[in-house]
């Protein structure tokens, strides 16, 4: 394996993104969700898909038109 490459894992260590985004105690997801309940966070997931759904059907169709 390359020094390099190798350096860089190992200064990363074994965290996961998710155990990263928990550090320092209730941060991000975990504040919204306790704030304002799972419900919540489902409506806004599933918003955050639709727009991503839009966003790519927008894309095709000016690829198509190109």
């Amino acid at each position: 394996m390359p020094e390099n490459k190798k350096r860089d894992e190992e200064e990363r260590g074994s965290m996961t993104v998710q155990e990263a985004g928990r550090m320092g105690g209730q941060k991000g997801g975990e504040t919204v969700v306790s704030k304002y309940g799972p419900e919540h966070m489902s409506q806004i997931g599933h918003k955050g898909g639709q727009r991503v759904r839009e966003l790519i059907q927008q894309g095709k169709q000016a690829e198509r038109s190109r």
